[in-house]
């Protein structure tokens, strides 16, 4: 089954206005044209109170299960559903939140406003695959360790990942422990069990697949988006000296599965739409095999997200001083593999994917200085330490330190959508 070309639609209509104030301000993440998913309660209801279904419209929560559209408060049962339901259920949200619906009055009775609310992760995680799709970040790490040749001679020719592990992914917001593990100095005989002390992030993107596959049916790239339902933010914590030491023969280790922050909201493809990009691949650079490449692909399989990266330390805060950014980047120009490109080889030995899986794209890194995804690339290992108002100096985190990744959609012609945040405070 081929993915048709994806248009905007009237859910992308610019002019389009909702009965939620709040939507409509200028700048805000939730306007009626993004209308993403997650899970909630009202804060305070305890542990013994279900989690609802709820789709943020300007600061409120519209809660799906009040609203009559859904059965079951279940997030990975409307993750399966197949892609036409699912823009379905798009089209008449929009329709019963835009200005002048008749919906509004018995709609208004299922708001909860963000503030009042408690987020979950957005569904059940059953695993976890971590890819290496920017170009820029691999090149750039592989020259820390390998200076004569910093990309492999595999990178260009298919999308690398490694399996995670789920059940650490967590919502930011909370503090981020230091993890500890076997640290080795290159001058050392031996190693010894420690704290790591070059903490590091990555800003990624994390998309979530949708309808599953069977085991040994693989999915054809044609299809592959059919098969994914959104994106959210997700910052996979690293330890980099844990890394170095335990990294070869096989993958991150102890150095990653410790933590990895996930944003409550996911932005559905859907939602996406006016923001896609042409998949463009450099002449000089392998072409993609066939089970990786389409028409469809070429014309519009990128997306442009931008992803803003801030740090505010104790001192900072003591101080009153805002956060400083660390990276600014775009999505597009640092991905050198798409969403579907990874669904496509993911399956291509007949792995089988389930609804709600997680596939992270890896640390986003542009081709400019300031548009690293990770400390370790803007240190450059530790070489040259980052200056931070008021003399701070950072090369990998400190305890204290409040680490915030932020992204957004937003082009001329269409309306600013935005993937909200996910940030954690590290703790000794």
């Amino acid at each position: 089954m081929s993915t048709p070309l994806q248009l905007p639609d009237e859910t992308h209509d610019p002019r389009l206005r909702s009965w939620v104030e709040s939507a409509n301000r200028p700048g805000v993440d939730h306007p009626i044209q993004n209308l993403p998913f997650g899970r909630f309660r009202a804060a305070g209801a305890g542990d013994d109170q279900a989690w609802r279904l709820g789709v943020a419209i300007g600061d409120q929560i519209l809660d799906l299960g009040a609203t009559g559209l859904v059965e079951r408060a279940d997030m990975n049962a409307l993750m399966a559903l197949p892609a036409d339901a699912r823009r379905a259920l798009r089209r008449r949200l929009s329709a019963g939140l835009s200005a002048g619906s008749a919906e509004q009055a018995a709609w208004s009775r299922a708001l909860l406003p963000q503030a009042q609310a408690e987020m979950a992760l957005p569904c059940r995680i059953g695993d976890y695959t971590d890819f290496y799709t920017s170009v820029h970040h691999a090149t750039n790490v592989g020259r820390l360790f390998r200076p004569d040749a910093p990309l492999l001679p595999n990178y260009k020719w298919l999308p690398i990942g490694y399996h995670g592990r789920a059940s650490s992914i967590g919502l930011g917001g909370g503090p981020l422990r230091r993890p500890s593990g076997q640290l080795k100095a290159p001058d050392a005989a031996a190693p010894v069990l420690g704290q790591s002390r070059r903490l590091d992030y990555e800003a990624e993107l994390g998309w979530f697949v949708g309808p599953g596959n069977a085991l040994g049916e693989p999915i054809g790239i044609e299809s592959a988006e059919a098969h994914l339902f959104g994106v959210a933010l997700f910052n996979d914590w690293s330890a980099r000296d844990l890394q170095g030491w335990e990294y070869q023969p096989l993958g991150p280790f102890l150095s990653k599965n410790f933590a990895s922050s996930l944003s409550p909201w996911v932005v559905t493809l859907e939602a996406l739409t006016p923001f896609r990009r042409p998949f463009e691949r450099a002449p000089e650079d392998p072409q993609p095999l066939p089970y990786l490449d389409s028409p469809q692909q070429r014309a519009q399989g990128a997306f442009a997200i931008t992803l803003e990266v801030l740090l505010q330390t104790e001192r900072m805060r003591a101080e009153g001083r805002p956060a400083q950014r660390l990276s600014l980047t775009d999505s597009q120009r640092a991905a050198y593999w798409t969403p579907a490109q990874m669904v496509a080889h993911h399956t291509v030995n007949g792995c089988n994917l389930q609804p709600g899986d997680l596939l992270g794209s890896g640390t986003l890194s542009g081709p400019g200085p300031d548009e690293a995804g990770s400390l370790l690339e803007l240190s450059v290992g530790g070489q040259r330490p980052l200056q931070l108002p008021g003399g701070e100096r950072r090369s990998f985190l400190e305890d204290g330190d409040r680490l915030t990744l932020r992204g957004w959609c937003e082009r001329e012609g269409a309306v600013r959508i935005g993937l909200g945040e996910v940030s954690a405070t590290v703790v000794g």
